[in-house]
Order: C-alpha cells, then structure tokens, then sequence
C-alpha cells in the first residue's frame, strides 16, 4: 500500500541544494527539510551559489519535492529589544526571498520568546512583524511551529498561534508546523488522545492551516515544556535517550487522516558526528520494516 504522505529529514545545505538533495536520496526520502545556513547565526552564500538549478534536476529524476526551509534561531519577532527586532525582520525578509528563490513553498518559524515583558506584548510584536515582511505576492507559507513551552517562547499552546494570527492582515499566508516533540512537552496528549488533539487544533487554529510534521521522540514526560528531542521508538539502550512518546503513538500520527498529502521531517538525533538513523527511521515508519 502506497503511503500519501512525503517523509523526510533535515538535511545539510553545506553542498548547496544538489548536495541537500543527494542527502535526501540517500535515506530514501520523499522531500527534505534545510536551513539556508547555520541557524545561529546570518552568514548565508550567494544563491548563485548553491546550485539550485542543479538540486532541481536531481529531485525530478529521484521524486524528491516540497523542500521545506526552516528559518534560523536568530530570529527573535517576539523581542522588545529594538535591535534585535529589526535583524529579525530583516533577516525573515531574506529569508523569505531564499526559500522563493530554492523554490520551496514552505518556511517553518519558531514565533519568538518575550524574555522581560509579557505574552501578549510578545504576540503582538510577532504579528506586527509578520505584517512588515508579508506581501499579496509572497509565496512561501509562513509555518508558525508548535513550540515546548521552555522559559517564555510563545507558540506552547493553539490559542497562542490563534492569536498571532488573528493579528496578522494576510493570514492566508500563514501555516502551522505541529512538532510532535514540542506539542507532547507543551502538554498536549498525543499518545492517548491524538485524534482529540487535533479536534482541538481544528477549533481554535483550522486544519487548513496544518502544512508541516516535525516528527520527533521526545525524552521527557508530557507537559514537561524541556524540548528535548529522541529518536522515534528508541529504548534504554539508545545512547542518547528514551523516546518518551513512543513508536506505536508516532506511527499512529504518521498514517492518521491528519498527515494525510502532509510533509512530514524527522529531526531526530544523530548518535555521533557521523551515524544518524534517518533512513531506519524513515524506512520504519512507512512501515516497510
């Protein structure tokens, strides 16, 4: 049974996106998620130089598609900080005409923490940023991702992206990224309760606006807002942790009506600076083993 879903994993931009590509390829994924460089920091190549053209030949000849990009970490919309906020407008400007110009349609980004003042001042500030760099003509989806809840980011709860939103003039070009990882850690009960999750997200943000799975383990118990990341299923003996949400919940995400035509990315650990799991993983849950 084919799967309708596109699965894949954070890849390196390192080789420009035809290296990003063959990564892809080589865990036998359908699509693939990049940062347009390091995400601490702005240095970024041309983008004459990261050979696009060439990534898209070798997408159509491997069925890679929907590169999804992900915004750096530097990114703060939510700070009250002036300089701060300017670099991340500016900088989410940029980024916005990168991922036009990779040709993807997607760019996930981490709303912003509020730090010294309050969530709702920091809501505001998202939303008018949000207003500064959108345009009727801007084509990637803005992907609001779902966040754990550590110190004062905002985006731990629905109603908080809700609200963003609602702030934001062209809201038809916002989409949510929902990170299995950070939703569990935030407190949502995706184990026992998926399907109610998503009746939830459906009422208070719309399913329209779901574009984008993170799909990682978590290492920490529900609700406890750490955002820890863990392979998908992985034990006691995983050296680098328990998977506290466990594979038969993450499978059951993966093949619900819910990531249905979805883009679904691991970002789950490597166990070194040479061996990740990726393709096990990806293989895993398509169910092929």
């Amino acid at each position: 049974m084919k799967n309708n879903f596109k699965i894949g994993s954070h890849v390196s931009i390192s080789g420009g996106l035809i290296g990003a590509a063959r990564e892809a390829a080589s865990y036998n994924a359908d699509t693939f998620m990049i940062y347009t460089g390091a995400p601490q920091n702005t240095r970024r190549s041309p983008i004459e130089k990261l050979k696009i053209e060439e990534g898209h030949k070798f997408m159509k000849e491997h069925n890679l598609s929907d590169i999804v990009v992900h915004a750096p970490y530097i990114i703060n919309l939510a700070s009250y900080k002036e300089d701060t906020y300017e670099l991340a407008v500016s900088f989410l400007k940029k980024e916005i005409e990168r991922t036009t110009a990779i040709g993807s349609d997607y760019i996930v980004l981490h709303p912003g923490a509020y730090t010294d003042k309050t969530a709702e001042y920091g809501i505001q500030r998202i939303a008018d940023g949000l207003n500064m760099v959108l345009l009727p003509e801007t084509r990637p989806f803005i992907c609001l991702e779902t966040m754990a809840g550590k110190g004062t980011e905002i985006g731990r709860s629905f109603e908080e992206l809700a609200m963003i939103i609602d702030k934001v003039d062209l809201r038809e070009k916002i989409g949510v990224c929902f990170d299995t990882c950070h939703t569990h850690d935030s407190g949502y009960d995706i184990i026992n309760n998926f399907d109610n999750v998503m009746e939830e997200f459906d009422s208070i943000i719309g399913l329209d606006r779901l574009k984008v799975f993170h799909i990682n383990g978590s290492l920490n118990i529900r609700g406890a807002k750490k955002d820890r990341h863990a392979n998908i299923g992985a034990d006691d003996s995983n050296p680098k942790g328990k998977d506290m949400i466990g594979f038969d919940a993450i499978y059951n995400i993966v093949h619900s009506k819910y990531a249905e035509n979805k883009i679904l990315i691991l970002e789950t650990p490597w166990l070194d600076k040479n061996t990740n799991l990726y393709k096990e993983e990806i293989a895993m849950l398509r169910g092929e083993r």
